[in-house]
């Protein structure tokens, strides 16, 4: 097949839908389908064959990404002359507009994922207040594709709770073979560079953004450290607009000893920082899925996690790791949420069941194999290429008659 994947965001840009994008489109391609991938522009990214670059409005919104000019007319002429049959769109919005009037036109179907839970980054672009009105043009974008892609049946579940009508089948990010083979020696260099001598050492990895929650986890942690004493490294990986006010809430906490912002770290080297670890700490809630949590796991790594959508499909309690129920929003609660999180870390780190959670870590990133995981995309769109009405679509056709 050849497969339109379309995106408002890719490399250079450091995200988790870039990364999803690359892993589908490199593990369709070892198959032996086309996947041509259409991306915005970003300074200093380096071109690939396979991959279109159109043109963007702004850069350096909200930490890096790119606000994407998706009518550009160099989207449509290239999409014509790869006389594609399916669409793989990636966002419902801006370049999902895109992707929705190229399938109508050329009629070829269009599939949509739903990566990310929007109304928690309206915020970035002054529209909290929208929140309420998302269902209903989700309802009204999604519901025109020929199939949607949701990353966990969470998701899924939530995509039908809004009334989603076009057909939903659950395709998650899936995990390379290189993240279950970490660089022994390299894992150990890194935690000899960065414990320093602390017996434990953990990490985590995202964007350093609001909805990350990332201030949760450094006032769980001084918590810990009031229980436990000074015995521990966190290594904060990841770059983003909050990098600043996480440095004051650093300092506030008195964790500059504990605490390390380590910035961006090649996704290749991830494998490396999680095996040096101990567990991977995992605050946010607003991931539909969390690839970071499998590729830790694939490298044998547990995770202490919030109970949010995403994460409660991948974590078992006892098996991988744990998950902490959040029980409200006021500041007494959160701060009871706080020690909570702070008490079920020393209960880990102070029994004898690290080893059977890090084997059971590894035996749950096993089911999301990259390979197998383009096998269904590839079923789904052969199923979609059907339903829309032909299984080879071509964008010039015979006049009737004619033949």
């Amino acid at each position: 097949m050849k497969i339109a994947m379309m995106t408002n965001s890719y490399k250079p840009f450091v995200a988790g839908v870039p990364v999803s994008i690359e892993k589908l489109s490199e593990s369709l391609r070892t198959l032996g389908h086309q996947v041509t991938i259409f991306a915005p522009s970003y300074d200093h990214q380096e071109e690939e064959a396979d991959v279109i670059r159109y043109g963007t409005l702004l850069k350096g919104v909200a930490g890096g990404f790119s606000v994407p000019n998706s009518l550009d007319p160099k989207i449509e002429s290239a999409f014509q002359e790869g006389d594609f049959d399916v669409i793989h769109v990636h966002h419902p919005m801006m370049i999902g507009a895109t992707a929705r009037y190229l399938s109508k036109k050329y009629h070829v179907p269009v599939i949509c994922t739903y990566h990310t839970r929007y109304e928690q980054y309206l915020h970035y672009v002054g529209l909290s207040g929208l929140q309420h009105i998302l269902p209903v043009y989700l309802q009204r974008t999604l519901g025109t594709c020929d199939m949607v892609f949701a990353p966990t049946p969470n998701i899924r579940a939530y995509l039908r709770e809004i009334g989603i009508s076009a057909p939903v089948e659950v395709l998650p990010t899936g995990v390379t073979t290189a993240s279950f083979h970490p660089d022994m020696h390299k894992a150990s260099a890194l935690r000899e560079k960065f414990a320093q001598g602390r017996p434990f050492l953990f990490c985590t990895v995202a964007r350093l953004a609001k909805e990350k929650n990332l201030e949760f986890l450094l006032e769980s942690l001084a918590f810990y450290k009031q229980k436990a004493g000074s015995s521990f490294k966190l290594l904060l990986i990841g770059e983003g607009p909050y990098r600043a006010k996480l440095s004051c809430r650093i300092r506030e906490l008195s964790l500059t000893e504990e605490v390390i912002l380590v910035g961006e770290v090649p996704n290749a080297d991830i494998k490396e920082y999680c095996r040096a670890c101990d567990l991977f700490l995992f605050p946010s809630r607003s991931e539909t899925q969390g690839i970071v949590l499998l590729e830790a796991m694939a490298a044998g790594t547990p995770v202490l996690a919030l109970r949010a959508t995403g994460t409660e499909d991948i974590v078992r309690n006892g098996v991988n790791g744990y998950m902490i129920n959040v029980s409200g929003d006021s500041a007494q609660k959160i701060s009871h949420d706080e020690q909570v999180f702070a008490g079920r870390l020393m209960d880990i780190l102070s029994g004898k069941e690290l080893e059977f959670l890090k084997q059971g870590a590894i035996e749950t990133a096993a089911s999301y194999d990259c390979q197998r995981i383009a096998l269904k995309a590839a079923a789904c769109y052969r199923r979609a290429i059907w339903t829309h009405g032909t299984q080879r679509t071509r964008f010039y056709r015979q006049p009737a008659g004619t033949g």
